[in-house]
């Protein structure tokens, strides 16, 4: 059997090869958004600092995988096959679990995934151990429930303490340095590089290399003894340095945030890689203690020596840096979760890729009205001097940056300083939660989060938090489901579950690649949120406007034909998909407008004023044409969910035909639209009038089958309703390329 159990310890290697890459993908947020928000520097610069880091963090961590030996787990009371179900369990488990949420570009703790995986699949075979012997175990005995408290403690203290403090040292650093920085550097920024780089070193020694190899018990004292002498002599050194750095013209700000991205970077590799390799590693501990006693077997051999804390061989240490590195650099989905906590974060509003909830808007209506009567105490001249500081129209940013280098500088240092006080005062904060909320907090207090877009990003917070708690409970019941499956299954259970989780994760990448694709950023609005002269601006603006109008044209014709198509056979899922499509590109429908209005915000005034009323005009066509399918396509779905009577073959037979003109008729106004030749315009719009005169004639004809009593009631009153909103479609349509055509012309 033994060759049996060396293939499994293989495969738990190289799954720990995907959970590094998916890991890495999701805790990338943790140290590059600050460097990347502010664009501190290059993106590849950010990424090689970041990958030395990472390299260095793996390198010198003592690979003391006790969570995954011991921690959760008492197993000397754990048979090997029992411990290698649990073992096997996790693994297939946190890779696609991490896989699925960077999938959705939501950043979640990989400590969490691998504690509650571990705690799930040991509750699972406790259970079994527990029925098994007649009660000769307890819980107790099996199982270490503190350090998943400890975990769960540890979400709401890293979001309620790094949230409340990254506003208030936000705050703070914009009153003293205020939108314009520059101006004020020359009296703070000595005080400020010092204290920022004596902060993050304070971080690294506490927390990034805590557990490092050249740390021994007598270095760690000597740190200990020596503190506030470090300290202190380095706030003085770096104050210096730095003020000497500003005198040569070096951006400090710039300076800190780098540091800080390494800092931070090392103190995952060093102290995460357990969330990736701990598993497979006490797995083949397992199989060398099972190996060296060869009287024993699986089923008898307890794993009594996982007690004990293992020294990592260096060449694991180094390949799992180096897997770390070029995922970092290759992953785009790393760069994906990037992108949401930013999105959530930047100063400027922009497409807003959340909606909203009624939480949120529970949460910033009650807000303001708190908001409102504190700054109803303060005096006016205070309120006004504040106002002065955070004067938005003085604000510094880097090119393409979505925040300044003051909050970056902010988020790197306090997320760094918080985990390291956490840490020193043995407080279970997460990385992941404790730098994500640090850039809420910091971009709340730094009024990003405006009237406008508050609700948005509220729920895009909420979104993220909610997405923590589900991790847990869904790593602990796939981690028992998993665990239970594998002990009973054997073989047979463990190639399914490989197979299910290739499956999963290929699929899941098919997806993901589709997702992009469909989602790839549009090149146009990125210009658009940016400043331009007018005419630039415009012309911009007017191809926004074709290619939205283009896809809602496209989307309409479509839509309305398989509306029309399921009703008149019956289709209920049809007709039901088709609502769903419509509610989707009902929300589509007011990005298009909110875009739009910040675009038109951004053009010359005289262009606005000329051009302006077309465009919403534009827009406002453009819903009517949605919203009119919506109340096809709702009284169809009623009638139909309730199994009433279907069209007569006669409504069928002239509806049809007048269908399909409604179709081709769709179809080159999209055409027109696309090509931006309106030549043929008059003609199109000639056969419109057409067509709706034919659907008001069938409309006469449906109310005398009525009033004689040759149709059903409830069937033609639906089928007026359809009448009535395709000409409403058509009129729409027809409106839509006459305020199109005046939008795209010159005069």
């Amino acid at each position: 059997m033994e060759p049996f159990y060396l293939a499994i310890i293989v495969f738990l290697f190289i799954l720990a090869v995907f959970d590094l890459s998916v890991g890495v993908s999701n805790d990338a947020v943790n140290f590059l958004n600050s460097s990347i928000g502010a664009r501190a520097a290059s993106f590849r610069t950010i990424l090689i600092i970041a990958a030395i880091g990472i390299m260095i963090g793996a390198s010198l961590s003592n690979g003391m995988m006790d969570i995954a030996r011991h921690g959760i787990f008492q197993p000397q009371y754990f048979y090997f096959e029992e411990i290698l179900c649990i073992l096997l369990a996790v693994m297939i488990v946190d890779v696609v679990l991490l896989d699925i949420f960077n999938s959705l570009g939501m950043p979640t703790s990989t400590t969490v995934s691998l504690v509650f995986e571990l705690l799930g699949g040991t509750f699972a075979l406790a259970l079994i151990k527990i029925i098994g012997s007649d009660g000769m175990y307890t819980f107790g005995q099996l199982i270490n429930t503190d350090k998943a408290l400890a975990v769960i403690l540890g979400i709401f203290t890293s979001v309620a303490i790094a949230f409340f403090f990254g506003s208030l040292v936000q705050y703070l650093a914009r009153i003293l340095f205020s939108f314009n920085y520059k101006k004020n550097m020359k009296y703070f920024i000595g005080l400020f590089g010092g204290l920022t780089i004596t902060a993050i070193i304070y971080f690294m020694l506490i927390k990034g290399l805590k557990d490092s190899s050249f740390m021994t018990a007598e270095n760690k004292e000597l740190i200990h003894l020596y503190t506030p002498q470090i300290v202190w002599g380095s706030f003085v050194f770096f104050t210096v340095l730095m003020q000497i750095f500003y005198w040569m013209r070096i951006n400090v700000f710039k300076i800190v945030i780098l540091f800080g991205t390494f800092a931070l970077a090392l103190a995952f590799a060093g102290n995460d890689l357990v969330n990736f390799i701990g598993a497979p590693l006490a797995g083949y501990s397992s199989y060398l203690d099972l190996v060296s006693h060869p009287e024993a077997t699986p089923q008898t051999l307890l794993m009594t020596s996982l007690q004990d804390s293992a020294q990592t061989p260096w060449y694991f240490l180094v390949g799992s840096g180096i897997v770390m590195v070029l995922a970092l650099f290759f992953s785009k989905k790393a760069h994906n979760v990037v992108k949401t906590e930013l999105n959530l974060s930047r100063q400027e509003e922009g497409e807003e890729n959340f909606g909203t909830s009624p939480i949120a808007r529970i949460i910033v209506r009650s807000s303001n009205s708190v908001a409102s009567s504190v700054i109803s105490i303060i005096p006016l001249r205070v309120r006004n001097w504040i106002d002065t500081r955070f004067n938005r129209n003085e604000i510094i940013l880097e090119d393409k940056a979505v925040y300044d280098l003051v909050r970056a500088s902010v988020n790197v240092v306090l997320a760094g300083l918080l985990i390291a006080l956490g840490t020193s005062l043995k407080l279970p904060l997460s990385t992941t939660y404790v730098t994500f909320m640090v850039a809420m907090g910091s971009s709340l207090a730094d009024r990003a989060w405006g009237r406008e877009s508050a609700v948005y990003r509220v729920t895009g917070v909420l979104s993220v938090i909610g997405g923590w708690f589900v991790t847990a409970g869904v790593a602990f019941f796939a981690g028992s489901l998993a665990a239970i499956t594998i002990y009973f299954g054997g073989a047979v259970a463990i190639v399914l579950l490989i197979c299910l989780a290739v499956f999963i994760l290929i699929r899941s990448q098919i997806l993901y690649k589709k997702k992009l694709a469909k989602n790839q950023e549009n090149p146009v609005i990125s210009r658009l949120m940016n400043p331009h002269n007018g005419e630039e601006a415009l012309n911009l603006l007017r191809e926004y406007s074709r290619q939205e109008l283009q896809q809602i044209l496209q989307f309409a014709s479509v839509s309305y034909e398989k509306t029309v198509d399921a009703f008149m056979t019956e289709n209920y899922r049809g007709l039901r998909k088709s609502m769903n499509h419509l509610d989707d590109e009902k929300q589509v429908l007011k990005q298009v407008k909110r875009i739009g209005t910040l675009a038109m915000s951004r053009l010359d005034p005289n262009v606005a004023l000329e051009k302006g009323l077309y465009y919403f005009q534009g827009n406002d066509f453009a819903s009517e044409i949605i919203y009119s399918i919506v109340r096809i396509c709702d009284p169809c779905l009623e009638h139909i969910d309730n199994n009433f009577n279907p069209l007569e073959p006669e409504q069928k037979k002239e509806f049809s035909l007048i269908s399909a003109q409604i179709k081709r008729f769709l179809d080159d106004c999209n055409h027109i639209v696309t090509e931006n030749r309106y030549d043929g315009m008059a003609d199109t719009i000639a056969r419109s009038n057409v067509i709706i005169n034919q659907l008001a004639l069938l409309k006469k004809n449906e109310l005398k089958r009525i009033q004689g009593r040759s149709s059903n009631i409830k069937i033609g009153m639906v089928y007026l309703t359809v009448i009535q909103e395709a000409q409403n479609v058509m009129s729409y349509a027809a409106n839509l390329l006459k305020v199109s055509r005046k939008f795209q012309a010159d005069n």
